[in-house]
């Protein structure tokens, strides 16, 4: 049997011969190929047995029958163990390189599913909890961004005991019609919704949100978040037509402001 200085380096042939290595890989073994003769006699051997090759380095599936394959004759006797090395290596590499593709979907679908998304904060000081926005790439919400440039039609309305304002937006879908909400000068902490009231009384809740103690929309708040309105959006399956008014009220039941469709 032969005996070689740094057997690792020989064993890579058959990554090589199979074209999985990757790129610096490829380089080091082609940099070692050049001078060595043995590898170079290996890599001829080998030049035609990548299906073997691959079927070993695979293994069976979880429903296939194991394959025994014969020893290529070029590695009867004192090659036997060279042979079992590179198809570990071969093995070894291919888990590698699936282990590398796995986590690169995983990563493309993680950005694909979160999208553009503002990343936040949260600090605490007692029991005052505040999102402080650490990277937000939109100029403006979608919620916002809709309200401005894509409602068809706003109306709007302040309540005369609650103080509360709204404006709300609506625009025609195939589906129904697409909703956004402008809430200013309300306090939390409470818990609303967005409901349309049909003409013959039907409602149905578009869309939900938290209001934070601090509130949205007070124009003289000392906290500069809290004089920003709130713009929230959802879906009504109503007809826009079909749609008599809009109610905000909070999830006890109380109303917050009536607006006409």
């Amino acid at each position: 049997m032969t005996t070689y200085e740094n057997e690792s380096v020989h064993d890579a042939v058959g990554a090589y011969a199979l074209g999985i290595l990757d790129d610096a890989e490829a380089t080091a073994f082609e940099v070692h190929l050049a001078g060595c003769p043995v590898c170079a006699h290996h890599l001829e051997e080998f030049s035609g047995m990548e299906p073997m090759l691959a079927m070993l380095a695979e293994g069976p599936g979880p429903s296939a029958q194991p394959v025994r394959l014969p020893m290529p004759e070029p590695l009867r006797g004192g090659e036997t163990k060279l042979f079992d090395r590179i198809v570990d290596e071969v093995a070894a590499k291919r888990a590698q390189r699936r282990r590398r593709t796995r986590y690169l979907i995983a990563a493309a679908a993680a950005l694909i599913i979160a999208g553009p998304a503002t990343a936040v904060v949260v600090t605490s000081s007692g029991d005052d909890r505040r999102p402080a926005v650490a990277l937000d790439p939109h100029p403006t919400s979608p919620a916002e961004d809709a309200f401005f440039h894509h409602m068809e039609q706003k109306e709007s309305a302040t309540d005369a005991a609650t103080k509360v304002s709204a404006t709300v937006g609506t625009e025609r879908k195939a589906w129904g019609t697409h909703t956004v909400l402008e809430l200013k000068n309300v306090k939390g902490p409470l818990k609303c919704n967005l409901i349309a009231v049909s003409k013959t009384g039907e409602e149905e809740i578009i869309t939900s949100w938290s209001v934070p103690k601090w509130g949205y929309g007070i124009p003289d708040s000392p906290d500069k978040a809290a004089r920003n309105p709130l713009y929230v959006h959802g879906g009504a399956a109503m007809e826009r037509d079909d749609i008599d008014h809009f109610e905000v009220r909070t999830f006890e039941g109380n109303r917050l402001v009536t607006v006409p469709a």
